[in-house]
């Protein structure tokens, strides 16, 4: 697979409104995208740092796999996200023939409408990999 660069890192808060204060005041960058993403029942707020961005993941509900998260790990990262130029099928094919454990078998939308994909944190080293392509 060809990757580009980090799209962005993923950090699950209980809280966008709560979170963003530190991030704004105290860092010094901009929010400037909020959105709800209603079938990963989450909502999301995006910074950029230079050409990476901070994707903030508030559950919107008990069931959702970011609050299953926070409740067993707390706040904090939650993933790590790489832009792909060769297409996320073809890194998950990639991935998949390398050992590699799937969660999606297919890529599906994401915030800020980018393909998605990931990997399972077991096979990869205790990090949840996203896969991401416009």
């Amino acid at each position: 697979m060809k990757i580009s660069h980090i799209e962005h890192l993923g950090i699950a808060v209980k809280s966008i409104e709560e979170a963003l204060p530190y991030y704004e005041n105290v860092l010094g960058l901009k929010c400037y995208n909020i959105e709800e993403v209603v079938d990963q029942k989450v909502k999301t707020a995006f910074l950029k740092v230079g050409q990476t961005k901070i994707e903030l993941l508030e559950p919107t509900c008990e069931e959702s796999t970011i609050a299953k998260f926070i409740e067993k790990r707390g706040e904090g990262v939650h993933h790590v996200a790489f832009a792909i130029e060769d297409g996320v099928a073809n890194a998950l094919a990639e991935a998949e023939a390398a050992g590699i454990r799937l969660i999606d078998k297919a890529p599906r939308k994401g915030a800020e409408s980018l393909n998605i994909a990931f990997l399972h944190p077991k096979s990869t080293i205790g990090v949840l990999t996203e896969l991401c392509e416009h």
